[in-house]
């Protein structure tokens, strides 16, 4: 389970991190916390009440970022911590039984075949976008007005990318949490975007890291007993500063 989320995350940031949108991922991931609640008080899939509201945030946030124009980051971070908080609010009003530590932070230990299943449903959606759209992927990252005036799908793919990586979100979450995923989607990127030769190449490097900071974060949170989680994610920030400039 650590290192399939170790290798689907940095694949969907390096996606993200090219087209300059991590923003939003990191306001999706916040944003599936109420549907979260609200799918596990009703005893259904969690994954299903997470995937709905990470895209129901996502779509509240491109509405406010049309009225707020020049101001988006501003908008983009008021709805993620509403969500965040409607999230906290809905667990004593409806009565839920929830670790919200858990979820927050993660607890890979408490992992099933069912979350695998799931992480391999957000892999494999993953592979077919990259292998069904990889030259207009590189367009959109490289020059989005451009893809647009080619009357390439631009708005098709940008929603696909955001439904896949609610998925991925929801998927990494049993491992490293909500607050901690935004760090696996970006630090094993960021270490490699200034020095790779092409989208192709910055997906494979970023997923060798990404391999092993969750390989390296499971073993020592065995061998430290600390939670893994955590120490992944204090991982992915030591990564940055090790990184020679």
């Amino acid at each position: 389970m650590a290192l399939m989320v170790g290798s689907i995350c940095p694949a969907a940031g390096s996606l993200l991190i090219t087209q300059r949108r991590i923003l939003l991922a990191n306001l999706m991931a916040h944003s599936v916390l109420p549907g979260l609640v609200v799918a596990i008080a009703l005893e259904v899939d969690p994954s299903i009440g997470g995937l709905i509201s990470g895209l129901i945030g996502a779509l509240v946030a491109e509405r406010l970022n049309q009225r707020f124009r020049g101001r988006e980051e501003g908008s983009m971070n008021t709805v993620l911590a509403g969500f965040t908080a409607l999230g906290v609010l809905m667990v004593p009003l409806l009565k839920a039984r929830i670790d919200l530590e858990s979820i927050l932070f993660g607890d890979i230990l408490t992992a099933g075949g069912i979350d695998l299943v799931r992480t391999g449903l957000a892999a494999l959606a993953l592979v077919m976008l990259f292998t069904t759209r990889y030259q207009d992927l590189v367009f959109i990252g490289v020059d989005p007005e451009g893809a647009l005036a080619a009357r390439r799908p631009v708005s098709q793919i940008r929603f696909t990318a955001i439904v896949i990586t609610a998925l991925v979100v929801i998927s990494a979450i049993t491992a490293v949490g909500i607050v901690l995923v935004i760090g696996l989607l970006c630090a094993p990127v960021l270490v490699h975007v200034e020095r790779s030769t092409s989208l192709r190449n910055l997906i494979l490097k970023s997923c060798g890291t990404g391999l092993l900071l969750c390989g390296g974060g499971m073993m020592l949170a065995v061998l430290l007993d600390l939670p893994p989680g955590p120490l992944i994610g204090v991982l992915c920030m030591v990564l940055l500063f090790l990184r020679r400039p």
